[in-house]
């Protein structure tokens, strides 16, 4: 028995005895209630000495028989407990960085839910090596060996509809683990939602250009600029551009829409603060603001500008632009919430987001488009692909353009999709619907949906794990 047990342990494998009991928050720092529901933190172990924290939420109804559901941010290199603590789960935080308040439209009302900080070096998530240098393929296998070590863990969830879900670079995340999790007939995979992800760069890239000038921020004379020099027989190319005259004015085009004063993620809400790709001191820090996903080449050349930065000896603090985090930041740097969430001490700070991680991580391919290919051919998992409508840097424009791309048989045209607001039915944005896959956008919502409207998000996702047509 002790040499079985020794080899388990030698190759990263876990005895099942009381590790959930062990993990479970007990008593959360913020609230002046006990929760009905039971939650538990820790970490699950990926492979190299990797471990990544979870946040596990079970469900309000009968977690027997509520599905289970991942969460998965973006980045790459952001934390899903924004997921959690800004969007749909059980507790938000206050401004005051101590204080959470419930969330009646909370995603775990009617699911499991797993909040996953992937890759390591993100949140508390870490690397016995502390070497976190990554890309989408690594990436996939250790979500999918940290939700193995999670089955092991709560055996009792193995049966259990599951589903993969995430936004923004979660669009390459969600596709890249489902594929690995559907080679696993021992995980019950039912279907995988995206918000606002990006599918393919190029597109994307182009897209943002039009949606900047459809939402004016963009005037005749600097589209038709662009036309002229980047665009023929009404195919353009802002992604790579060929000549002179179209470089100069793409760089006019963007600078005008990404003016630092405009919130890219909800272009209707007040910035907060910086500008997009902006780096500058602030007391002790340095502050370096994401650029937005907007091609490699930019993420190549501000990564590149991280590099550099990273041999100065103040550290470098990673943040959306124009997004204030100061409040989940707060709360999940107490020590007495670290404490209740089993964080050891020699980890480090929360971050939101870990510029070591974003600066070396490897996007392989500039589209999503073999995995989705493969997983619509198996016929059998359901894809949900929403967009707020009002977000820049992830449109829905572009997203529309990559469904398209993919050239599914449309069983149900593009309408209206209806939410219920009291009594009233109002139209909550519009949806298309394609044999295993819906296309939908929630309409005034930014890059974070249900940060900006969680009614219509809860019943979009009610209806969807529940394959009610929209």
């Amino acid at each position: 028995m002790l040499p079985l047990l020794l080899c388990a342990l030698y190759l990263g494998v876990r005895p099942a005895e009381a590790a959930p009991e062990a993990d479970e928050i007990i008593a959360l720092p913020g609230i002046n209630y006990q929760p009905s529901f039971r939650q538990f933190s820790g970490f699950l172990n990926a492979s190299g000495g990797k471990h990544l924290h979870y946040w596990f939420v079970q469900c309000q109804g009968d977690p027997r028989s509520c599905p289970l559901v991942l969460w998965l941010n973006g980045g790459p290199g952001c934390s899903s407990l924004a997921g959690l603590l800004t969007e749909h789960g059980p507790f938000l935080t206050l401004p005051d960085g101590s204080t959470l308040k419930t969330n009646q439209y909370s995603w775990n009302k009617i699911a499991n839910v797993l909040y996953l900080e992937s890759p390591a070096g993100v949140g508390f998530s870490y690397s016995d090596d502390k070497k976190y240098e990554t890309g989408d393929t690594q990436t996939a296998k250790d979500n999918y060996m940290a939700l193995k070590d999670f089955f092991h863990l709560y055996p009792e969830f193995t049966k259990n509809d599951f589903y993969i879900t995430g936004e923004s670079y979660g669009g390459y995340y969600v596709p890249y683990l489902a594929v690995e999790v559907a080679k696993d007939s021992s995980i019950n995979l039912k279907g995988l939602a995206i918000g606002n992800g990006i599918s393919d760069f190029p597109l994307d890239h182009n897209s943002m250009l039009y949606f900047a000038y459809y939402h004016g921020l963009l005037d005749v004379i600097t589209w038709s600029q662009l036309e002229s020099a980047c665009c023929k027989n009404n195919v353009c190319n802002f992604f790579k551009p060929d000549n002179e005259s179209c470089k100069k004015a793409v760089r006019l085009a963007y600078s005008i829409a990404t003016n630092p004063k405009i919130n890219l993620y909800n272009i209707y809400q007040k910035c907060f603060f910086g500008a997009p790709g902006e780096i500058r001191e602030h007391g002790d820090h340095i502050k370096a603001y994401l650029p937005g996903i907007m091609s490699t080449e930019h993420h190549s050349q501000f990564r590149k500008k991280l590099r550099e930065m990273s041999h100065r000896k103040k550290p470098i603090l990673m943040s959306f632009p124009c997004v204030n985090y100061t409040d989940i930041t707060t709360y999940l740097n107490k020590p007495d919430v670290r404490s209740a969430l089993h964080i050891p001490n020699h980890l480090p700070p929360w971050e939101m987001c870990n510029n070591e991680v974003f600066a070396t991580f490897m996007t392989e391919k500039n589209d999503v488009r073999d995995q989705y290919v493969q997983l619509l051919s198996e016929k059998k998992y359901r894809i949900l692909v929403y967009s707020g409508d009002v977000d820049m840097v992830c449109n829905f424009l572009g997203i529309e353009w990559f469904v398209n791309s993919l050239n599914l048989e449309v069983q149900k045209s593009y309408r209206p999709w209806m939410y219920k607001d009291g009594k009233q039915s109002q139209i909550a944005g519009y949806a298309k619907q394609y044999a295993n896959l819906t296309l939908l956008t929630v309409k005034g919502a930014g890059h974070m949906v249900p940060t900006d409207k969680p009614l219509e998000a809860f019943q979009m996702f009610r209806r969807f794990i529940n394959s009610k047509p929209f």
